[in-house]
Protein backbone atom coordinates (compact mmCIF):
# COMPACT_ATOMS: atom_id res chain seq x y z
CA UNK A 1 0.00 0.00 0.00
CA UNK A 2 1.78 3.39 -1.10
CA UNK A 3 1.39 5.77 2.41
CA UNK A 4 0.64 9.32 1.60
CA UNK A 5 3.04 11.57 1.93
CA UNK A 6 2.67 14.15 4.93
CA UNK A 7 2.72 16.58 1.95
CA UNK A 8 -0.37 15.16 0.18
CA UNK A 9 -2.05 14.95 3.98
CA UNK A 10 -1.39 18.29 4.72
CA UNK A 11 -3.17 19.30 1.40
CA UNK A 12 -6.19 17.66 2.42
CA UNK A 13 -5.68 19.20 6.08
CA UNK A 14 -5.54 22.58 4.64
CA UNK A 15 -8.89 22.22 2.36
CA UNK A 16 -10.60 20.63 5.27
CA UNK A 17 -9.97 23.90 7.28
CA UNK A 18 -6.75 23.54 9.35
CA UNK A 19 -4.50 25.46 9.83
CA UNK A 20 -1.41 23.54 10.70
CA UNK A 21 -0.65 19.77 10.69
CA UNK A 22 2.59 18.25 12.04
CA UNK A 23 3.46 14.74 12.35
CA UNK A 24 5.74 12.58 14.33
CA UNK A 25 6.48 8.76 15.87
CA UNK A 26 3.69 7.02 18.13
CA UNK A 27 6.80 6.24 20.25
CA UNK A 28 5.41 6.97 24.01
CA UNK A 29 5.92 10.07 25.66
CA UNK A 30 7.71 8.96 28.43
CA UNK A 31 9.28 12.61 29.63
CA UNK A 32 5.40 13.99 29.65
CA UNK A 33 4.48 10.78 31.71
CA UNK A 34 6.84 11.49 34.79
CA UNK A 35 5.82 15.42 34.48
CA UNK A 36 2.42 14.37 34.88
CA UNK A 37 3.20 12.27 37.80
CA UNK A 38 5.39 14.44 39.35
CA UNK A 39 3.46 17.35 39.06
CA UNK A 40 0.09 14.70 40.54
CA UNK A 41 1.98 14.03 43.05
CA UNK A 42 2.93 18.00 44.19
CA UNK A 43 -1.18 18.29 43.74
CA UNK A 44 -0.95 20.65 41.37
CA UNK A 45 -3.74 19.33 39.11
CA UNK A 46 -6.15 20.39 42.20
CA UNK A 47 -9.29 18.01 41.13
CA UNK A 48 -8.08 18.22 37.52
CA UNK A 49 -8.03 14.39 36.24
CA UNK A 50 -8.19 13.95 32.45
CA UNK A 51 -4.66 13.59 31.48
CA UNK A 52 -3.76 13.40 35.24
CA UNK A 53 -5.70 10.32 36.08
CA UNK A 54 -3.61 7.94 34.06
CA UNK A 55 -0.60 9.49 32.74
CA UNK A 56 0.84 6.29 31.56
CA UNK A 57 -2.22 5.87 29.20
CA UNK A 58 -2.68 9.48 27.99
CA UNK A 59 1.16 9.41 26.78
CA UNK A 60 1.22 6.21 25.39
CA UNK A 61 -0.95 6.15 21.72
CA UNK A 62 -0.64 2.32 21.92
CA UNK A 63 -3.03 2.13 24.61
CA UNK A 64 -5.53 3.28 21.92
CA UNK A 65 -3.93 1.90 18.87
CA UNK A 66 -1.66 -0.86 19.36
CA UNK A 67 -0.29 -0.79 15.62
CA UNK A 68 0.25 2.75 15.90
CA UNK A 69 3.15 4.12 14.09
CA UNK A 70 2.58 7.48 13.43
CA UNK A 71 0.81 10.72 14.76
CA UNK A 72 -0.15 13.35 12.61
CA UNK A 73 -1.15 16.76 14.65
CA UNK A 74 -3.51 19.27 13.36
CA UNK A 75 -3.89 22.73 14.88
CA UNK A 76 -6.99 24.93 14.22
CA UNK A 77 -6.89 28.90 14.77
CA UNK A 78 -9.90 29.80 17.16
CA UNK A 79 -9.17 33.44 17.47
CA UNK A 80 -11.17 36.18 16.74
CA UNK A 81 -11.64 39.84 17.64
CA UNK A 82 -13.84 40.61 20.88
CA UNK A 83 -17.49 41.95 19.77
CA UNK A 84 -18.89 44.84 21.54
CA UNK A 85 -20.51 43.82 24.72
CA UNK A 86 -24.61 44.02 24.90
CA UNK A 87 -24.27 46.72 27.33
CA UNK A 88 -28.64 47.47 27.15
CA UNK A 89 -28.60 43.57 28.65
CA UNK A 90 -27.46 45.09 32.63
CA UNK A 91 -24.04 43.16 34.01
CA UNK A 92 -21.81 41.11 31.70
CA UNK A 93 -19.86 37.89 32.21
CA UNK A 94 -16.93 37.26 29.79
CA UNK A 95 -16.46 34.10 28.23
CA UNK A 96 -12.87 32.97 27.04
CA UNK A 97 -12.67 32.98 22.98
CA UNK A 98 -12.26 29.20 22.71
CA UNK A 99 -16.20 28.75 23.13
CA UNK A 100 -17.00 31.34 21.06
CA UNK A 101 -17.57 29.32 18.39
CA UNK A 102 -18.09 25.24 17.42
CA UNK A 103 -14.35 24.99 16.64
CA UNK A 104 -13.88 21.98 17.97
CA UNK A 105 -16.35 20.31 15.17
CA UNK A 106 -14.17 22.44 12.88
CA UNK A 107 -11.17 20.51 13.85
CA UNK A 108 -12.38 17.24 14.05
CA UNK A 109 -14.23 17.82 9.98
CA UNK A 110 -10.44 18.47 9.25
CA UNK A 111 -8.86 15.55 11.63
CA UNK A 112 -11.34 13.05 9.78
CA UNK A 113 -10.86 14.44 6.26
CA UNK A 114 -6.98 13.49 7.17
CA UNK A 115 -8.20 9.97 8.69
CA UNK A 116 -9.96 9.15 5.57
CA UNK A 117 -7.40 9.98 3.06
CA UNK A 118 -5.40 7.11 5.16
CA UNK A 119 -8.50 4.58 5.39
CA UNK A 120 -8.60 5.08 1.81
CA UNK A 121 -4.80 3.99 1.45
CA UNK A 122 -5.67 0.89 3.48
CA UNK A 123 -4.77 2.43 6.31
CA UNK A 124 -5.89 2.53 10.08
CA UNK A 125 -6.47 5.81 11.57
CA UNK A 126 -7.79 6.74 14.80
CA UNK A 127 -8.67 10.82 15.62
CA UNK A 128 -8.62 12.04 19.12
CA UNK A 129 -8.86 15.47 20.05
CA UNK A 130 -9.90 16.79 24.24
CA UNK A 131 -9.87 13.48 24.99
CA UNK A 132 -7.97 11.66 28.15
CA UNK A 133 -6.40 9.53 25.93
CA UNK A 134 -3.40 11.53 24.64
CA UNK A 135 -1.81 14.66 25.84
CA UNK A 136 -2.67 16.79 22.86
CA UNK A 137 -0.35 19.65 23.25
CA UNK A 138 2.92 17.51 24.54
CA UNK A 139 2.68 15.36 20.66
CA UNK A 140 2.14 18.64 19.14
CA UNK A 141 5.58 19.84 20.63
CA UNK A 142 7.00 16.38 19.10
CA UNK A 143 5.85 16.92 15.66
CA UNK A 144 7.11 19.81 15.48
CA UNK A 145 4.04 22.66 15.52
CA UNK A 146 5.33 24.88 18.48
CA UNK A 147 7.08 25.58 21.27
CA UNK A 148 5.75 25.35 24.77
CA UNK A 149 5.60 28.67 26.37
CA UNK A 150 5.81 29.48 29.92
CA UNK A 151 1.65 29.65 30.32
CA UNK A 152 2.27 26.12 29.22
CA UNK A 153 0.41 26.44 26.20
CA UNK A 154 1.76 25.86 22.70
CA UNK A 155 3.14 28.46 20.50
CA UNK A 156 2.98 28.14 16.55
CA UNK A 157 6.27 30.43 15.02
CA UNK A 158 4.63 33.71 13.26
CA UNK A 159 0.99 32.38 14.76
CA UNK A 160 0.67 32.18 18.59
CA UNK A 161 -1.21 29.99 21.16
CA UNK A 162 -4.58 30.94 19.60
CA UNK A 163 -5.43 27.12 18.51
CA UNK A 164 -6.95 23.44 19.73
CA UNK A 165 -5.21 20.94 18.73
CA UNK A 166 -5.89 17.09 17.79
CA UNK A 167 -4.14 14.28 16.18
CA UNK A 168 -4.61 11.22 13.86
CA UNK A 169 -3.30 8.12 14.92
CA UNK A 170 -2.49 5.60 12.36
CA UNK A 171 -0.66 1.83 11.39
CA UNK A 172 0.96 4.24 8.39
CA UNK A 173 4.55 4.62 8.41
CA UNK A 174 5.17 8.93 7.66
CA UNK A 175 8.62 9.28 7.10
CA UNK A 176 8.91 13.22 6.95
CA UNK A 177 9.03 14.34 10.52
CA UNK A 178 9.64 18.42 11.13
CA UNK A 179 12.41 19.26 14.04
CA UNK A 180 11.08 20.49 17.27
CA UNK A 181 10.39 23.86 17.38
CA UNK A 182 13.43 26.09 19.60
CA UNK A 183 11.89 27.88 22.69
CA UNK A 184 11.10 31.28 21.47
CA UNK A 185 10.17 32.99 24.36
CA UNK A 186 13.12 33.70 25.52
CA UNK A 187 13.24 36.34 28.95
CA UNK A 188 9.70 37.19 28.43
CA UNK A 189 7.45 37.15 31.78
CA UNK A 190 4.18 38.92 30.55
CA UNK A 191 1.89 36.01 31.02
CA UNK A 192 3.46 35.40 34.37
CA UNK A 193 2.99 38.76 35.31
CA UNK A 194 -0.72 39.04 34.19
CA UNK A 195 -2.01 35.84 35.72
CA UNK A 196 -5.05 37.39 37.86
CA UNK A 197 -3.77 34.62 40.66
CA UNK A 198 -0.03 33.71 40.44
CA UNK A 199 -1.24 30.30 38.77
CA UNK A 200 1.91 30.24 36.68
CA UNK A 201 4.31 29.60 39.62
CA UNK A 202 7.60 28.61 37.21
CA UNK A 203 8.35 28.54 33.34
CA UNK A 204 5.70 26.40 32.06
CA UNK A 205 4.18 25.43 35.20
CA UNK A 206 0.76 25.67 36.11
CA UNK A 207 -1.35 25.39 39.08
CA UNK A 208 -4.51 24.25 38.26
CA UNK A 209 -5.52 25.32 41.85
CA UNK A 210 -5.21 28.83 41.05
CA UNK A 211 -5.85 28.85 37.58
CA UNK A 212 -8.99 30.92 36.99
CA UNK A 213 -10.03 28.43 33.93
CA UNK A 214 -9.80 25.46 36.34
CA UNK A 215 -11.26 27.14 39.09
CA UNK A 216 -14.55 27.89 37.00
CA UNK A 217 -14.98 24.51 36.09
CA UNK A 218 -14.59 22.68 39.64
CA UNK A 219 -16.90 21.81 42.36
CA UNK A 220 -17.81 22.69 45.78
CA UNK A 221 -17.35 26.44 47.02
CA UNK A 222 -15.43 29.63 44.67
CA UNK A 223 -12.12 29.89 46.48
CA UNK A 224 -12.54 32.98 48.87
CA UNK A 225 -9.04 34.51 47.73
CA UNK A 226 -9.97 33.92 43.95
CA UNK A 227 -13.13 36.02 44.39
CA UNK A 228 -12.37 39.51 43.61
CA UNK A 229 -9.76 38.04 41.12
CA UNK A 230 -11.90 35.83 38.78
CA UNK A 231 -13.73 39.73 38.08
CA UNK A 232 -16.09 39.09 35.39
CA UNK A 233 -14.81 35.88 34.18
CA UNK A 234 -17.31 32.91 33.83
CA UNK A 235 -15.98 30.44 31.52
CA UNK A 236 -12.49 30.49 30.77
CA UNK A 237 -9.46 32.89 31.22
CA UNK A 238 -7.46 34.44 28.43
CA UNK A 239 -5.05 36.99 30.57
CA UNK A 240 -2.31 35.26 29.66
CA UNK A 241 -2.59 34.66 25.58
CA UNK A 242 -3.40 38.34 25.63
CA UNK A 243 -0.66 39.96 26.65
CA UNK A 244 1.60 37.23 24.94
CA UNK A 245 3.18 39.23 22.35
CA UNK A 246 3.52 36.86 19.27
CA UNK A 247 -0.58 36.41 19.98
CA UNK A 248 -0.56 39.92 20.12
CA UNK A 249 1.53 40.41 16.55
CA UNK A 250 -1.15 37.54 15.55
CA UNK A 251 -2.79 38.97 11.57
CA UNK A 252 -6.19 37.54 11.40
CA UNK A 253 -7.20 35.93 7.74
CA UNK A 254 -9.36 34.33 6.62
CA UNK A 255 -8.88 30.76 6.23
CA UNK A 256 -10.33 28.15 3.72
CA UNK A 257 -13.13 26.02 5.05
CA UNK A 258 -14.50 28.70 7.89
CA UNK A 259 -16.91 31.10 7.65
CA UNK A 260 -15.16 34.36 7.21
CA UNK A 261 -17.52 36.20 9.08
CA UNK A 262 -15.99 34.06 12.41
CA UNK A 263 -12.78 34.66 11.46
CA UNK A 264 -13.35 38.81 12.13
CA UNK A 265 -15.38 38.95 15.10
CA UNK A 266 -16.71 36.68 18.03
CA UNK A 267 -20.50 36.35 18.33
CA UNK A 268 -21.54 38.68 20.94
CA UNK A 269 -24.21 35.97 22.12
CA UNK A 270 -20.98 33.92 22.95
CA UNK A 271 -18.79 36.19 24.23
CA UNK A 272 -20.45 37.76 26.85
CA UNK A 273 -23.38 36.39 29.60
CA UNK A 274 -26.14 38.41 30.91
CA UNK A 275 -25.58 37.66 34.58
CA UNK A 276 -29.42 38.69 35.69
CA UNK A 277 -30.56 36.78 33.00
CA UNK A 278 -28.55 33.65 33.85
CA UNK A 279 -29.79 33.70 37.45
CA UNK A 280 -33.49 34.40 36.96
CA UNK A 281 -33.24 31.31 34.21
CA UNK A 282 -34.79 28.16 35.43
CA UNK A 283 -32.50 24.83 35.29
CA UNK A 284 -32.91 23.64 32.13
CA UNK A 285 -33.13 27.18 30.70
CA UNK A 286 -29.48 27.67 31.79
CA UNK A 287 -28.50 24.37 30.52
CA UNK A 288 -29.93 24.49 27.41
CA UNK A 289 -27.86 28.23 26.79
CA UNK A 290 -24.37 26.64 28.20
CA UNK A 291 -24.29 23.18 28.23
CA UNK A 292 -22.03 23.31 25.03
CA UNK A 293 -19.81 24.13 27.76
CA UNK A 294 -17.53 22.02 30.28
CA UNK A 295 -20.25 22.39 33.39
CA UNK A 296 -19.10 20.05 36.38
CA UNK A 297 -21.55 17.22 37.26
CA UNK A 298 -23.34 19.15 34.64
CA UNK A 299 -25.38 20.92 37.24
CA UNK A 300 -26.58 24.45 36.54
CA UNK A 301 -25.62 24.82 40.33
CA UNK A 302 -21.85 25.63 39.27
CA UNK A 303 -23.21 28.62 36.61
CA UNK A 304 -25.07 29.98 39.39
CA UNK A 305 -22.00 29.77 41.93
CA UNK A 306 -19.92 31.79 38.82
CA UNK A 307 -22.51 34.24 37.96
CA UNK A 308 -23.21 35.21 41.66
CA UNK A 309 -19.22 35.84 42.53
CA UNK A 310 -19.22 37.92 39.01
CA UNK A 311 -22.75 40.06 40.21
CA UNK A 312 -20.68 40.71 43.17
CA UNK A 313 -17.99 41.93 41.41
CA UNK A 314 -19.52 44.17 38.35
CA UNK A 315 -23.13 44.57 40.53
CA UNK A 316 -24.49 47.84 41.35
CA UNK A 317 -26.45 47.44 45.13
CA UNK A 318 -28.71 49.93 44.05
CA UNK A 319 -30.18 48.92 41.10
CA UNK A 320 -33.99 47.12 41.75
CA UNK A 321 -33.70 44.40 39.79
CA UNK A 322 -29.96 43.18 41.04
CA UNK A 323 -31.46 43.14 44.82
CA UNK A 324 -34.47 41.10 43.48
CA UNK A 325 -32.18 38.65 41.97
CA UNK A 326 -30.28 38.34 45.05
CA UNK A 327 -32.94 37.61 47.19
CA UNK A 328 -33.99 35.12 45.27
CA UNK A 329 -30.92 33.46 45.21
CA UNK A 330 -30.76 33.98 49.07
CA UNK A 331 -33.81 32.02 49.26
CA UNK A 332 -32.67 29.55 46.89
CA UNK A 333 -33.21 25.73 48.09
CA UNK A 334 -29.37 24.85 47.01
CA UNK A 335 -26.85 25.50 50.19
CA UNK A 336 -24.18 26.34 47.69
CA UNK A 337 -26.73 28.72 45.59
CA UNK A 338 -27.26 30.70 48.74
CA UNK A 339 -23.40 31.01 50.62
CA UNK A 340 -22.29 32.66 47.10
CA UNK A 341 -25.12 34.89 47.39
CA UNK A 342 -24.91 36.17 50.98
CA UNK A 343 -21.21 36.87 49.92
CA UNK A 344 -22.09 38.87 46.59
CA UNK A 345 -24.76 40.38 48.71
CA UNK A 346 -22.57 41.82 51.35
CA UNK A 347 -19.78 42.69 48.76
CA UNK A 348 -22.76 45.18 47.08
CA UNK A 349 -23.91 46.75 50.43
CA UNK A 350 -26.79 44.36 50.28
CA UNK A 351 -26.55 43.17 54.22
CA UNK A 352 -30.45 43.93 54.33
CA UNK A 353 -31.22 41.04 52.13
CA UNK A 354 -29.20 38.74 54.29
CA UNK A 355 -30.20 38.97 57.80
CA UNK A 356 -33.15 36.11 57.38
CA UNK A 357 -30.42 34.03 57.13
CA UNK A 358 -29.08 34.18 60.22
CA UNK A 359 -30.51 31.07 61.39
CA UNK A 360 -29.92 29.19 58.23
CA UNK A 361 -28.66 25.32 59.33
CA UNK A 362 -25.97 24.78 56.53
CA UNK A 363 -22.69 25.79 57.75
CA UNK A 364 -21.42 27.28 54.70
CA UNK A 365 -23.83 29.77 54.45
CA UNK A 366 -22.97 30.38 58.21
CA UNK A 367 -19.30 30.90 57.45
CA UNK A 368 -20.36 33.14 54.44
CA UNK A 369 -22.19 35.55 57.03
CA UNK A 370 -19.11 35.38 59.46
CA UNK A 371 -16.55 36.28 56.91
CA UNK A 372 -15.37 39.49 55.91
CA UNK A 373 -16.07 40.68 52.95
CA UNK A 374 -14.25 43.26 50.63
CA UNK A 375 -17.20 45.39 49.40
CA UNK A 376 -16.88 47.16 46.17
CA UNK A 377 -16.67 50.91 47.82
CA UNK A 378 -14.39 49.46 49.71
CA UNK A 379 -12.22 47.90 47.05
CA UNK A 380 -8.92 49.72 45.44
CA UNK A 381 -10.13 50.93 42.48
CA UNK A 382 -14.04 50.76 43.16
CA UNK A 383 -16.17 48.76 40.96
CA UNK A 384 -13.50 49.07 37.98
CA UNK A 385 -11.10 46.99 39.81
CA UNK A 386 -13.48 44.11 40.00
CA UNK A 387 -14.88 44.40 36.55
CA UNK A 388 -11.31 43.88 35.18
CA UNK A 389 -10.35 41.31 37.67
CA UNK A 390 -7.61 43.21 39.58
CA UNK A 391 -7.21 41.68 43.28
Amino acid sequence: MAVPTLHRLREVAAGAGLDHLGCTSADPLDDTRRVLEERRDQGLNGSMQFTYKNPGRSTDPHATLPVARSILVGALSYHRNAPQPPTERGPLARVARYVWADDQERLLAGLEAVAEELRDAGYRAVVLSDQNHLVDRAVAHRAGLGWFGKNANLLVPGSGSWFILGSVLTDAEIGDRPDVVADGCGPCVRCIDACPTGAIVAPGVVDARRCLSWTLQSTGSFPVDQRVAVGDRIYGCDDCQDVCPPNRREQLRVRPGRPAELDRVGDPDRAWVPVLELLESTDHEIMSAHGRWYVAERDPRYLRRNALVILGNVGDGSDQRVRRVLASSLAHDDPLVRSHAVWSARRLGCDDLVVELHDDPDPEVQAELERAVPTLRDSAGGAHAATTGAP
